[in-house]
């Protein structure tokens, strides 16, 4: 150790170090971060804006837009910065910092996944007493919750990474700060900090997944009961539209976390990144309003009080 040096700065390999490659995946994740902020905010102006989307359904998915714009915005300018200067350089407390909220808006996805699935039981299974049980305090009640368990998850993380020393290579193999990177190239012991992701992570992560899927056994038995093909349709495809989200963020996060990647490089790892740090805010809106009437119908009022036909 003694004749090792501690590293105080970090290299971020990036996507690719061929130069012709440079300019196509520049303008790439460019277009794709200008379209998850434009669809993003159009579906949070579209809830703030329109009373009849103003229910704890539209609040919820609200929240998740404004994850979605929060997560990408935290390593797709870092790409774009990377790309066109090619330094590449991160401090260690910047990197850490970028851990930390990386975590923390992770987190938030997954738990407010699970009380979409609750808001989704309760409007299906108990409809009479739907705007009682999910008042506004209640959803109020429900996002603080989210906020604390998701601040505590990934502040413990936080504060155990900050005892790693880094004295190997000073390259991390991805093109933004995660866990699973920073353990592979830290030269102290990161028992605690792989424990902590199992027991913790694993608890949490086991808890919302049961809290997500749980809900849908009862929504299920419910809408087999409903006659008309219509409402069936339509149940069916507000659930289809969450459960392929759920699908999608559970996915790719066992498999960085809990699989074998998260102790050794792998040459999709930073395919299965790209896909839930960039692709998966940009895809979670177009599921959302495409498949949604109401999205439909917001948008055309909206667009008519900017445009008012002749």
């Amino acid at each position: 150790m003694g004749n090792q040096t501690i590293w105080k700065e970090f290299l971020l390999a990036g996507l690719s170090d061929l130069p012709d490659l440079q300019l196509p995946l520049f303008l790439f994740f460019l277009l794709i971060y200008l379209l998850t902020l434009i669809w993003n905010l159009l579906i949070i102006v579209l809830i703030v804006t329109d009373s009849h989307l103003r229910v704890p359904m539209y609040f919820f998915l609200g929240n998740l837009a404004g994850l979605d714009l929060c997560y990408s915005s935290l390593t797709v300018p870092r790409i774009l910065f990377d790309l066109q200067t090619k330094t590449r350089k991160i401090s260690i407390t910047a990197c850490i910092t970028q851990v930390y909220f990386f975590l923390f808006f992770a987190c938030c996805d997954v738990f407010l996944l699970a009380v979409m699935s609750y808001d989704r039981y309760t409007a299906i299974c108990q409809p009479l007493h739907y705007t009682q049980i999910m008042s506004w305090k209640v959803c109020g009640q429900l996002m603080s919750i989210v906020w604390c368990l998701s601040f505590t998850y990934s502040l413990v993380h936080t504060l155990y990474a900050f005892k790693l020393t880094f004295c190997g290579s000073d390259v991390i193999e991805s093109f933004f700060c995660d866990l699973p990177p920073l353990f592979r190239i830290s030269c102290s012991d990161t028992f605690i900090n792989v424990l902590l992701i199992f027991l913790l992570g694993g608890f949490l992560a086991a808890g919302s997944l049961i809290l997500t899927f749980l809900p849908y056994v009862y929504i299920i038995k419910t809408v087999l009961k409903i006659q008309a093909k219509g409402n069936r349709s339509k149940v069916f495809s507000t659930c289809t539209s969450h459960l392929t989200v759920v699908f999608m963020y559970y996915g790719s996060f066992m498999f960085n976390y809990f699989g074998p990647s998260a102790h050794y490089n792998f040459p999709g790892d930073k395919a299965v990144s790209v896909f839930y740090t960039v692709i998966v805010p940009l895809l979670n809106p177009l599921i959302y309003s495409l498949r949604n009437q109401d999205f439909k119908t917001a948008f055309q009022r909206v667009f008519r009080k900017i445009f008012p036909p002749k």
